[in-house]
């Protein structure tokens, strides 16, 4: 009996210091044991070569961070980004500083000007932000369905709203030399889900006549079949779409002269897909 007095004294000593030991010396409003200090989202820009810019976080209490290149959306990055802004303008980055729970530490933005577009990967599209009636006029509708879908420009945005399976596409001409490779991306966004839907990027060699499907090599794409749209959304497609036929979104041309930028959209319930920043950019 008095062996096992002493045996089991021991055990509720070593037990108490066990958890003397790992008691935390602060505590969260969680009580769990993790305590998160202030969050820092403040960032540098630095120029490194004409059109490349070096983003810079000031590393302060987060485990992550998100950046946000001229409203694209937000994307898990490094501390340190290196960016290529090809076309000239005034852009604005955000960074939003991640903490423990992925709690996001407020956002912190710097704005940087760029005073000449890149001569070799500038963009190719002409107003492919729709911001004003001279850019708008550059594009064309080729009307598929012959109602039930419909394209409208207005905000900044081109914008389609289509049911019932109707679809609808918008093109504007680009002059190409055989050989040579061109990127092809754009900014998309959804307020609400998409439902049995397909957004479909091509370069074609010519239009087809109205009524007339579009088809052939997808070099961008938002499918819900897929997995795509199936929530609300906003960012490159590059990012947020898929099943672009593993070509990266990156078109050869075969022969010199004109082609066709078509993006065609369709589905059950389109409430209301946008789209801006077009960009069809030569890569060598």
């Amino acid at each position: 009996m008095i062996i096992k007095y002493i045996n089991k004294s021991i055990l509720l000593a070593s037990s108490a210091f066990f958890l003397a030991s790992c008691t935390p010396d602060t505590v969260d409003g969680d009580g769990n044991g993790v305590s998160q200090g202030a969050l820092d989202a403040s960032f540098k820009i630095t120029k490194t070569s004409e059109n490349h810019y070096l983003l810079k976080r000031n590393f302060n209490n987060f485990l992550n961070s998100k950046w946000n290149i001229d409203d694209d959306g937000y994307n898990n990055g490094k501390g340190e980004e290196n960016i290529f802004l090809p076309d000239a303008g005034t852009y604005v980055i955000q960074h939003q500083a991640v903490g423990v729970g992925g709690v996001v530490g407020g956002t912190a933005s710097e704005t940087v000007v760029v005073p000449t577009s890149d001569p070799v990967s500038g963009n190719m599209i002409q107003g492919g932000r729709f911001d004003t009636p001279d850019e708008i006029a550059k594009w064309s509708i080729h009307k598929i369905s012959p109602s039930g879908a419909q394209w409208v420009f207005a905000n900044g945005k081109a914008t389609i709203v289509a049911s019932a399976s109707n679809q609808q596409a918008i093109y504007q001409p680009v002059n190409v030399v055989a050989g040579q490779k061109y990127s092809i991306d754009m900014v998309a966004s959804s307020d609400t889900a998409l439902v049995n839907t397909w957004f479909e990027v091509y370069v074609l060699n010519s239009i087809p006549a109205t009524g007339q499907d579009v088809g052939g090599t997808v070099y961008r794409n938002i499918n819900t079949w897929d997995g795509c749209g199936t929530s609300q959304f906003r960012g490159k497609v590059s990012s947020i779409g898929c099943n672009d036929s593993k070509n990266g979104g990156i078109y050869t041309a075969t022969t010199t002269g004109t082609v066709y930028l078509v993006i065609k959209c369709g589905g059950q319930t389109v409430n209301s897909l946008s789209i801006d920043k077009v960009e069809f950019r030569r890569t060598q």
